[in-house]
């Protein structure tokens, strides 16, 4: 899929919903999976985790060794370790919207969880809480989402590697593609990454500011790696980015097969960011699928993991298109 191109809409029943305080700029982004049959469980998650400073909650529920295989919600929140809270308020409207793992006691709502940090620009005291993760939820469409600066990434920037003031926006992007077993794969990605954004042919397409006429544009991979020890680069300025991705599929996967096409997915973020997987980024791809919690053949893993690892580096160069 180009830029130009309409987007294919995610699978029937997904939603995505975003709150935005567009002053503080922060936020926080919903994606809510379709209901499971009465009885049975909700759409499996897999997950992998690839940055060196991830921000998470309950992210172990998605392990192929724990117990549930589903989860009720996947979120994406502004804030740092603060913005988690806004799980909460999406585990309360799941609970009234009848979504949970299903116990003696009652449903009991997994939500997962991955924020980056934008403490750095707009008020850093506004962060997103219970009732921003409810709005988000009320505000959830099916279809193609809504895509920019809104959301998780209200506050995202890129190419930070001459620190947050020359920094490029991020923003929420979007993409899906068709698989030849007749699956959709669609990819939603909250871009807040210390690096610069590439195209498929290795265009940049958010990088470093031109400094001056002798000093071209440089790459921050190229830069990075020709600085020594501070104070030639300050870790601190450059620090504190992240990619999430959530990947949403009707094709039929378990937890263990979402966990793989996750792992696969990680691939195009390393595609579409340059330098990637740093100490400093907290990189995340969830992969939710409502096909059935069958085990997937080794075939329907391989295609499901090649398009989501495309459409994931789409969806990153969707955001600041």
């Amino acid at each position: 899929m180009s830029g130009s191109e309409r987007p294919i809409e995610p699978p029937a029943g997904f939603a995505v919903g975003h709150w935005t305080d567009a002053e503080a700029e922060t936020g926080c982004t919903v994606i809510l999976p379709p209901l499971g049959p009465p009885g049975e469980p909700g759409a499996a998650c897999g997950i992998h985790v690839s940055g060196g400073g991830p921000g998470s909650r309950e992210t172990e529920i998605l392990s192929p060794f724990a117990n549930a295989s589903e989860a009720s919600a996947v979120v994406f929140a502004g804030g740092s370790a603060f913005g988690l809270a806004a799980a909460d308020g999406v585990s309360r409207w799941c609970e009234e919207h009848g979504r949970g793992y299903l116990t003696p006691g009652g449903r009991v709502p997994l939500v997962p969880a991955g924020v980056i940090y934008d403490l750095v620009t707009g008020d850093p005291s506004v962060r997103p809480g219970p009732e921003e993760g409810y709005a988000a939820c009320e505000a959830a469409r099916e279809g193609i989402p809504e895509r920019g600066r809104i959301g998780a990434a209200a506050g995202a920037a890129v190419a930070k590697a001459l620190g947050r003031e020359q920094a490029v926006p991020g923003g929420i992007g979007y993409a899906a593609g068709a698989m030849g077993s007749g699956f959709t794969m669609a990819a939603v990605a909250a871009v807040n990454a210390t690096g610069d954004i590439v195209d498929a042919d290795g265009t940049p397409l958010a990088e470093l500011p031109l400094l001056d006429e002798e000093q071209r544009t440089r790459r921050s991979a190229e830069l990075i790696a020709s600085l020594g020890a501070p104070p030639d680069w300050s870790v601190r300025e450059a620090r504190e980015g992240t990619t999430l991705v959530c990947l949403m599929t009707d094709a039929p996967l378990d937890k263990l097969a979402a966990n793989k096409v996750a792992r696969m997915a990680t691939a195009g973020i390393a595609r579409a960011v340059d330098p990637v997987f740093t100490p400093f980024d907290g990189d995340i791809v969830f992969c939710l699928a409502s096909g059935g919690p069958l085990p997937a053949p080794s075939w329907l893993v391989m295609t499901a993991g090649t398009l989501a690892a495309s459409v994931t580096a789409e969806a990153i160069r969707d955001a600041v298109r």
